[in-house]
């Protein structure tokens, strides 16, 4: 058990490290008009959200302490999800530059560890 729970937080933390740059990814298509591969992006970032949250809920049940905000997440996805159905990419785009890749910067300098 220790074995896993050990190999889910290191999932856990890169995959919280990767999203910065998926973010900022994710802008650039946006404000280059390459829609169908942001919408990808965003398809798999909004699935990538949902495991950090699951992963939380089964961490806490293990006793480790996981600091990420599940309403700020749910804010993005509703914010995100305003902006598309309004086609409105450039506000989508500096959602994932300017609110969510430092978000989740900041969520790096607190990696989760399973030392208590």
């Amino acid at each position: 058990m220790n074995n896993l729970l050990s190999e889910t937080i290191e999932s856990y933390n890169q995959y919280v490290e990767k999203i910065p740059s998926g973010a900022f990814y994710i802008a650039n298509c946006l404000r280059t008009d390459n829609i169908t591969e942001a919408l990808s992006g965003i398809k798999a970032f909004s699935e990538g959200v949902i495991w950090l949250i699951d992963v939380k809920g089964l961490l806490k049940k293990n006793q480790v302490n996981v600091e990420l905000s599940i309403e700020k997440i749910q804010e993005f996805l509703i914010e995100i999800n305003t902006g598309l159905e309004m086609q409105d990419y450039i506000l989508v785009a500096d959602m994932f530059e300017y609110e969510i890749a430092p978000f989740f910067e900041e969520c790096m300098l607190n990696k989760v560890s399973n030392i208590q």
